[in-house]
């Protein structure tokens, strides 16, 4: 359940996110297979990216349509996703056995920089500045603390990034079932 509440705003605005997060993980991933020689992986993971951008291109086009036409009520709605956080899909997924499955999928993910809290602040600031959140006037006084919390957003997201840093080099291993039960540093 991403939250989105069968909300439009909130939908559009949450895969504006979602899919330049996946933009970026599969990226990563395609450069990290192509680094360790998979040239199939990486073109596979670059496909997938492209597609994703493809999508991001879509949808963030829709909200920038919609602070056009209602900056009050889309304003409060980025402000209302954010502060409900962007969940991945992802994070449902379940083995059937490992209850942190996610929680260890995403330690992996930040300590091999495939999708880390810097990108989730780095996409929360591109979509501020693609936007052009900060220079929307002429909005209602509850949209306008919707504005100063959603761009103020990213460097507390950068504080974050930095403990998340820090405690992925505090090294434990957990196995994972997809790969016949190997463990992993996290």
């Amino acid at each position: 359940d991403p939250r989105t509440e069968n909300n439009p705003y909130l939908g559009f605005i949450y895969t504006s996110f979602q899919e330049r997060a996946t933009f970026v993980s599969h990226g990563n991933t395609a450069a990290h297979a192509k680094k360790y020689g998979d040239l199939k992986l990486a073109k596979l993971c670059g496909t997938i990216a492209a597609d994703e951008k493809r999508h991001e291109t879509a949808y963030t086009k829709i909200i920038e349509k919609l602070f056009e036409l209602d900056p009050d009520g889309t304003m409060l709605s980025f402000a209302d996703m954010m502060r409900k956080k962007i969940s991945m899909p992802a994070h449902l997924m379940y083995d059937g056995q490992d209850d942190k499955l996610f929680d260890n999928f995403s330690a992996v993910a930040q300590k091999l920089e495939v999708y880390t809290a810097k990108d989730y602040a780095d996409i929360l600031e591109h979509l501020v500045k693609r936007w052009n959140v900060e220079k929307i006037t002429g909005i209602s006084s509850k949209a306008q603390e919707a504005q100063d919390y959603v761009c103020g957003l990213a460097p507390r997201f950068r504080r974050l990034e930095e403990r998340a840093q820090a405690r992925a080099k505090k090294a434990s291993k957990v196995p994972f079932s997809w790969i016949f039960n190997r463990e992993v540093e996290l």
